[in-house]
């Protein structure tokens, strides 16, 4: 009797060992896109996206689990806030199409209230058609692997083409017709002036060669 009670300790030991803490569930509570979708190929959007995390085990999540978060965002950049009881708590932020966040920060008795806002930042791949995914959420056991059931995705449909800004050209202007004032013309003996002299020559010659 006391052997077999001492085998079943040790089945129930190693069963403890082998059996993973139990995942946490999260839950999207809200998620806001800046601009409104749809999303614009080549375009920069923001999203920001508050996750409730509901425990399933003694923690609000496992110690040795993580978060992995991913996008389609070309040049992301990430901001992750981690509250605690609707304070914010812990915070992160990382670079790149991917994003981890460690179970340590996430794990508190279950009494707590512990939440995510995660804001991602990125630009919108240009020739996109279809549905872009901006926010992949998945919880990652000891071993890396994906706990199933655990994935959030956000996709949003992106639009046909960049609106291009209009822009107005200005109307060329012409310049103004260069003019050149006439230059002034020295004072000289106009046409009647010189007449008048010339028979007054001719007179003062006439007289002179009476007198002789």
């Amino acid at each position: 009797m006391f052997c077999r009670y001492i085998t079943s300790l040790a089945a129930l030991a190693i069963l403890v060992l082998f059996v993973s803490p139990g995942a946490a569930s999260l839950v999207l509570s809200n998620v806001a896109f800046t601009p409104d979708a749809p999303l614009v190929p080549g375009g920069l959007q923001k999203v920001v996206a508050t996750y409730a995390v509901i425990p399933s085990g003694s923690t609000t999540f496992a110690r040795g689990h993580s978060l992995q978060m991913q996008t389609n965002l070309s040049n992301a950049m990430w901001n992750i806030q981690v509250t605690l009881d609707g304070r914010d708590a812990a915070r992160q932020t990382a670079t790149g199409s991917a994003a981890f966040v460690n179970g340590e920060i996430l794990s508190y008795p279950t009494t707590r209230d512990v939440g995510l806002v995660v804001t991602v930042e990125g630009t919108v791949p240009s020739g996109t058609s279809g549905s872009v995914n901006v926010l992949t959420v998945k919880e990652l056991d000891n071993g890396g692997n994906t706990v199933p059931g655990s994935d959030l995705a956000i996709s949003q449909p992106a639009a046909g083409s960049v609106t291009a800004v209009a822009t107005t050209a200005l109307p060329a202007l012409t310049p103004p017709v260069a003019t050149t004032a006439a230059p002034e013309r020295a004072p000289g003996f106009s046409a009647p002036i010189a007449f008048l002299a010339l028979i007054a020559g001719v007179l003062v010659l006439r007289s002179g060669t009476r007198n002789q």
